[in-house]
This record gives C-alpha cells, sequence and structure tokens, in this order.
C-alpha cells in the first residue's frame, strides 16, 4: 500500500512559509486582547492557548489581556445583584467591585492560565493590584437625557481609566518562560480597586512596553465600509476620516480609538481581528492573509 505523502507536504510548506514571519516578530512583543466569542468557545479556547504557547516557543513575546463581563453579569444575577449601565459601562459600587475582582482575578485569570500550561507553555496571571503595576484614577461618565442643555458627569463607582502601567514586572517576564495574562483591574495611591476596560489596558500596556503589535480579538469581522465589506491597511489619517464620516461609530469606537492611541504612542500595528475564526492570531501574524482590521502609522512602515 503506497501512503500519500500530501498531507505531509502541506505542512511542511506552512512551515516553510511562516519562516520569514517569525525572523521578523522574534524577540518582539505582542500584547493579545482576549475576549468574546474566543473566551467561551472550547474549541477556540483550546486553539487559543495552542497559539500563545507556540508564539512564546518560536521567541515572541506574548502578552494576554482579558475581559470578562459576561462572567461577571452571569454572577451578579446568582447574587440578586443588579447590573446597571450608564452610557454602556457597569455601575459598580462596592459589592459589584467584590465580584469584579473574584471574577476577573479569580476565575477568568486562572482558567486562561491553565489553559495556556495545559497546552505546554508556562503562565502566571497578574492584576493590576499586583505591585500597583496599573495605576488608575476614577473615570467619570458623561451622561446627557434629552432634557438637559448640557451633559453632566456621572460618577459610576469603581470604574477607572489607566493613568500610569509599570513596566518592570512585565518586563521580568519577557526575559523568563512564563506568559503574562492580566486582568484588567487597577489600583490609585490610596489603594482602592477600579475595573477598567479591558481594550483599553491592552493598549496602554502595548504603548507602555513598546510592542510590535496590539491585536483585539472581537466577534465581529473587522471595521466595515458602508457596504459591510471589511476594511484592513489603514492609515490613522484614514481611520481619522472614517470616524468623521459616520462609517465607524457606536460600539467599535472605544476598539478604535483604543487602537489609534496606541499606535500613534509607537505601537507599530494594532489589529481588530475577528476571534471567531480558529488559530485568528496565528493567521494575524504568520501569514498575509489576516482575519481582520490592520491599523499602522503610515510613516513609521
Amino acid at each position: 500500500m503506497t501512503l500519500s505523502r500530501e498531507p505531509a507536504l502541506d505542512v511542511a510548506k506552512v512551515l516553510s512559509e511562516s519562516l520569514p514571519y517569525i525572523q521578523r516578530f522574534a524577540g518582539k512583543t505582542i500584547v493579545i486582547k482576549y475576549g468574546g466569542n474566543a473566551m467561551t468557545d472550547e474549541k477556540l479556547q483550546a486553539g487559543f492557548a495552542r497559539d500563545i504557547v507556540l508564539m512564546k516557543a518560536v521567541g515572541i513575546h506574548p502578552i494576554v489581556v482579558h475581559g470578562g463581563g459576561p462572567q461577571i453579569g452571569d454572577m451578579l444575577s446568582k447574587l440578586n445583584i443588579e447590573s446597571k449601565f450608564i452610557n454602556g459601562m457597569r455601575v459598580t459600587d462596592t459589592a459589584t467591585m467584590d465580584v469584579v475582582e473574584m471574577i476577573l482575578g479569580g476565575q477568568v485569570n486562572k482558567e486562561i492560565v491553565n489553559l495556556i500550561c495545559e497546552a505546554g507553555g508556562k503562565a502566571i496571571g497578574i492584576t493590576g493590584k499586583d505591585s500597583h503595576f496599573i495605576k488608575a484614577k476614577k473615570l467619570f461618565v458623561k451622561h446627557q437625557s434629552e432634557d438637559m442643555d448640557t451633559p453632566e458627569q456621572v460618577d459610576i463607582g469603581h470604574v477607572g481609566e489607566v493613568s500610569h502601567i509599570d513596566t518592570s514586572i512585565l518586563k521580568q517576564l519577557e526575559h523568563s518562560d512564563f506568559i503574562p495574562v492580566i486582568a484588567p483591574i487597577g489600583v490609585d495611591d490610596q489603594g482602592n480597586a477600579y475595573n477598567i476596560n479591558a481594550d483599553l489596558v491592552a493598549g496602554k500596556v502595548a504603548e507602555a512596553v513598546g510592542a510590535e503589535k496590539l491585536m483585539l480579538l472581537t466577534n465581529i469581522s473587522g471595521v466595515q465600509d458602508k457596504s459591510g465589506n471589511v476594511l484592513t491597511g489603514l492609515s490613522t489619517a484614514q481611520v481619522d476620516a472614517l470616524i468623521a464620516d459616520g462609517t465607524i461609530y457606536g460600539g467599535m469606537l472605544p476598539k478604535i480609538s483604543c487602537a489609534l492611541s496606541a499606535v500613534n504612542a509607537g505601537v507599530t500595528s494594532a489589529i481588530i481581528i475577528d476571534g471567531r475564526v480558529p488559530h485568528a492570531t496565528l493567521l494575524e501574524i504568520f501569514t498575509d492573509k489576516g482575519v481582520g482590521t490592520l491599523i499602522s502609522n503610515a510613516n513609521k512602515v
């Protein structure tokens, strides 16, 4: 019986074609915001963990920042704590913040660490409270109802924004075998904890460590034009124009703003990736056929 070599040859071809990308990104840091379906589908979870371990194995330094909004909502419901939102932001009182810390810093963070370890890697879970490496300040939300002439600033509790990233702990991990997995919880100078948007934390971490790439996993195919076509290879100026003409709006604006901020601060490129696609992170890094929208500063590439 003659055995076909075609499957093995296909694998060899893929590995060979990935070599230039491995050489390009070896020694570089890539920050990945992990969320959406990739966090809840078991096959996608396992695939993501293997992708991260592979990146580390070929000399890339991945940093994972995760969300956990649905898991927080589920636990609050079980505890009969009402979830309130203003302009899409969760109102976070002290009781809610206790749940946020338990779910993000405990359950979700440790699940991701375990997935990476099961895939053969080494991971260590941290929150911004560890060594106070994510300094935060209270975030006030602007809200305006129909009967108001001007918007008001609303205090929504323990919700923050990043004021500073201390990169020392991340630099130490970069030169080890460990992959950092970060829960987006920050702390102020008085020790108060704050829940911070995971996209925002990922962007600020990418800026602080001088990452080569910022990757934001989502549940959509990428930024689309008004005809529904996915746009990619965008410069920061083109993104600004798409925001101005209303092509980019609503829920996509925070992610785009995060990506723009990172690129303008020196990150070479930011990519909004369809996390529903198996091995989306590898497709984006090691092939020319990405699965999302890439944004870069055209003057830097």
